[in-house]
């Protein structure tokens, strides 16, 4: 597309359903979202990919960074305890 003062890119607005993707496929769904309506409305592929990125970042701080630190949600999940460094 040829951008010029004569003729400036359109944005069309894409539908709120977009949304969806990186809703129920987090990054992965981000990402496609992203891909398929950046050119018409540039704004809400942005958005959508950083809610998959939000999406996707959420379980990792819930689960893993506990279970690194040593703290667990799960009573009776095997934690490494007393670890000692030589």
């Amino acid at each position: 597309m040829i951008l010029d003062d004569n003729h400036p890119m359109e944005i069309r607005k894409r539908s709120s359903w977009w949304f969806l993707l990186p809703i129920l496929f987090s990054l992965v769904g981000g990402i496609i979202a992203y891909f398929i309506i950046k050119e018409d409305d540039p704004r809400k592929a942005k958005n959508c990919l950083y809610l998959g990125i939000i999406l996707a970042v959420i379980p990792i701080v819930i689960i893993v960074i506990p279970i690194l630190i040593g703290v667990t949600l799960l009573p009776n999940f095997p934690v490494m305890h007393n670890t000692h460094y030589m």
